[in-house]
């Protein structure tokens, strides 16, 4: 057996793609190609014909042939297992059987017959092991790429460590006095050392059952090391140069420029998502400033209907001068009734129930001051079942026609809120090049290393309360767009609770206060 070529050519006779096994002229080859259509007759049942020389095995694929040429000794049994393997590759490698999908994916189909068919005889090899041999996978460049990230994590480590070691330095050297944070030690029994700063009630500790979402973080040696918050006014700034020290090293420039060399991006800054909610926002400039912050979990079906709706707020309090640390704080709530409100346990229940006043137990000790988190003070939670309380709703619909699938996407916001910074991320299959938007409203931008298409719009109001985009991309499964996720953020919430006043203990005028309120996607997806 002898193949002398394996080729795929259209019903007109046009070569798209040929691949010769044995040392022949390309006059010669053409010349038999060209004779192939000549001799196919009308109506005949038999999958091969030849000539006085070679023997054509061939395989209608559509509109193509896929052809062997082979000479008349070769096993005609064995052409025809060969033909049949093949014509199995095709489908696997070209997306269309067509010209231009053939000719797209050329060098990928000659590899594939390359590993077939070896100087003209076949090798005895399968469908997953062709794929396999052409995907080139090195286990080196695996074992690589890990000691890579190894290194960068490593390297991560040791500027958050620096980090660590400079803000302790500095606050130890301009802390002075510690006033209120040295009555913090005789807040509970025992080893108590706890960190009033971290009473914020985390959201991550699975909601309000038994309690787990509260706590005090103990060791109160570990506020000096974390606290990142502004310094009070009394106290000196810091040297200069000491904080530009982090990351700026000699040893940890060369690693940079060795990654640079190597082709990894080095991004110099990492710029804030929509949905970060204090890291973005700038630093407080009022003596005493409160936030209402609400993280914003949903799940949506894409078929219509909704999985999950969940919804954790929380009053954070944070306080610049140390003066200003006994103060109580008064609020009003928006009697949802569907909102449970927890404080933090060593808030006076009594005065928050009867008064809607937040104050600490001990009336005598002052709220702690620096910690750029803030201090939280309430929590509450409200979940769902009422669709009209989503506040942004995404209908996606891909369909197929031809050698081409349109996506037409629309949203659809609620009056509850106005939302900024909306970014609809849609996962998108594997491509070649960016898809081609037809219409949009808004902007686009299509991220080819995670294969995503993000569209994003600035503002949300009643002057554009529904939009829609609509893309192409090559045939694709419709489960390929989904999930979809989204980020947005709002400057009102569902719990609609404001500051009232802050009342000092000491007597005299109030300290000037500032409230920022904010809704936050922590989740939002579409699936």
């Amino acid at each position: 057996m002898v193949v002398l070529a394996a080729s795929i050519v259209s019903k007109s006779g046009k070569v798209l793609v040929s691949r010769q096994f044995v040392d022949m002229s390309r006059m010669r080859i053409e010349g038999l190609l060209a004779a192939f259509p000549k001799l196919i007759g009308t109506g005949k049942q038999h999958t091969y014909v030849e000539t006085e020389n070679v023997r054509y095995v061939y395989q209608p694929i559509e509109a193509l042939y896929l052809l062997l040429v082979t000479n008349k000794q070769s096993n005609i049994l064995e052409d025809l297992e060969t033909l049949r393997l093949l014509s199995k590759l095709v489908p696997e490698y070209s997306m269309s059987l067509d010209e231009e999908g053939i000719c797209k994916t050329a060098f990928e189909l000659i590899f594939a017959f390359d590993e077939v068919i070896s100087l003209g005889h076949k090798e005895n090899v399968t469908v997953a092991q062709v794929k396999q041999y052409c995907e080139m996978e090195s286990h080196e460049e695996k074992l690589h790429k890990l000691v890579l990230q190894s290194k960068i994590n490593e390297t991560k480590d040791v500027m958050k460590r620096k980090a660590s070691e400079i803000d302790k330095t500095r606050i130890e050297k301009n802390r002075g006095d510690k006033g209120g944070f040295m009555s913090l030690q005789s807040m509970g029994s025992g080893r108590i050392e706890s960190k009033f700063s971290d009473m914020s009630i985390s959201s991550n500790e699975g909601g309000f059952g038994g309690g787990s979402g509260f706590g005090l973080t103990t060791d109160i040696d570990s506020f000096s090391s974390k606290s990142k918050g502004r310094q009070p006014s009394s106290a000196t700034a810091p040297p200069k140069g000491l904080g530009m020290k982090l990351g700026k090293t000699q040893r940890t420039n060369q690693f940079l420029e060795s990654l640079k060399a190597e082709g990894e991006v080095i991004l110099d800054e990492v710029q804030p998502k929509a949905g970060q909610s204090r890291s973005a926002a700038s630093p407080p400039t009022d003596p005493v400033t409160l936030t209402v912050e609400e993280k914003l979990n949903v799940t949506l079906r894409r078929d219509g209907g909704m999985n999950n709706f969940d919804v954790q707020g929380q009053l954070s309090l944070q306080i610049l001068n140390q003066d200003d640390g006994l103060i109580q704080v008064q609020i009003e709530t928006g009697g949802n009734p569907s909102i449970l409100f927890k404080t933090h346990p060593n808030m006076n229940k009594e005065l928050f129930a009867n008064e809607n006043i937040l104050g600490l137990k001990d009336p005598n000790r002052p709220f702690p001051t620096g910690d750029a988190a803030g201090v939280g003070l309430l929590k509450w939670r409200m979940q769902s079942a009422d669709e009209s309380m989503v506040p942004l709703t995404i209908n996606c619909w891909p369909s197929v026609s031809g050698n081409e699938t349109f996506v037409s996407i629309e949203y659809e916001a609620s009056s509850l809120f106005d939302l900024r910074n909306v970014v609809i991320s849609v996962p998108l299959p594997a491509l070649r090049e960016a898809p081609s938007v037809r219409q949009i409203d808004g902007e686009w931008r299509y991220d080819s290393r995670n294969s995503i298409l993000e569209w994003s719009i600035l503002l949300i109001d009643n002057s554009n309360r529904s939009g829609s985009m609509e893309f192409v991309v090559p045939p694709a499964d419709s489960s390929a767009f989904f999930p979809i996720s989204v980020q947005f953020s709002a400057t009102s919430t569902y719990s609609d609770l404001k500051v009232a006043n802050v009342l000092p203990l000491r007597g005299g005028p109030p300290p000037k206060f500032s409230q920022r309120t904010q809704l936050v996607t922590e989740n939002y997806q579409v699936v």
